[in-house]
């Protein structure tokens, strides 16, 4: 897989360069990363930014670099440049659907981004993008996103507001409590307690407990109705219980 993803980085590199006045072709790289698994997201995206890094370099003729600046052109692959300000850029400049699910989790990743610029067009574009994305792509992404998110240590307030607002959405709410029903394997029992900080579960928790595949998501959908209420994990942070024995939970 780590071949062709190279291979079709390459491809789009030399596509961007060619000098047509046509758009840069992505279909291989859109059918490369739709086969990739989210587990190894980080993996992913630093293999694809380095390689799209050197192939900008080695597909630049020395005689066209003069020109190079003014006949830049925008990528969804800048937005996981190592510049802040091109990831902006990106973000700010980019419009229309995302390609896949890989290309919508990149945006919403984003949320989570070093540079609080960034984070600011995450959160301004991502409802714009999410509206001209097939909700199937935007379902995925949003099931990664709420199984990690507790252990992203930039994404702020605003930012999950973003998403909750997203998740809320009539079509949206609808896709993730079929997933949650639906879904032989994966997070669900995490997913489904973080949809318990939105109203999608309203009313639905019983036929979840009765009609979920997973026996621990039917477990978690019954423990909520058994006390009224859905908890979830909001963060994790280190406590010292002996600091003398370096001992802690």
């Amino acid at each position: 897989m780590e071949d062709k993803i190279i291979s079709a980085v390459r491809t789009f590199t030399i596509s961007i360069n060619s000098g047509s006045k046509v758009v840069a072709d992505m279909s291989e790289l859109i059918d490369v990363t739709s086969q990739l698994p989210f587990s190894s997201f980080d993996y992913w995206e630093r293999i694809i930014r380095s390689e799209f890094s050197s192939a900008l370099k080695e597909s630049i003729h020395p005689k066209w670099k003069v020109w190079s600046k003014s006949k830049e052109l925008v990528t969804w692959l800048d937005l996981m440049s190592w510049d802040g300000y091109k990831r902006e850029k990106a973000l700010r400049a980019l419009c229309g659907a995302a390609p896949n699910t890989f290309f919508f989790s990149l945006t919403v990743r984003r949320l989570n981004d070093w540079v609080p610029q960034v984070r600011k067009a995450a959160r301004e574009k991502l409802p714009e993008i999410v509206s001209s994305t097939d909700p199937e792509y935007v379902v995925e992404a949003l099931c990664v996103a709420l199984s990690n998110w507790n252990s992203w240590g930039r994404i702020e307030e605003a930012d999950k507001e973003v998403l909750l607002k997203i998740i809320c959405e009539k079509e949206i709410a609808k896709s993730l409590r079929s997933k949650l029903i639906l879904s032989a394997s994966g997070p669900m029992p995490a997913i489904f307690s973080q949809l318990g900080r939105t109203p999608v579960l309203d009313g639905q928790i019983e036929e979840i407990a009765k009609s979920a595949i997973q026996p621990s998501v039917r477990a978690k959908a019954y423990r909520s109705l058994f006390e009224g209420r859905v908890t979830w994990i909001e963060g994790r942070k280190w406590v010292w219980t002996d600091i003398r024995y370096c001992e802690g939970r």
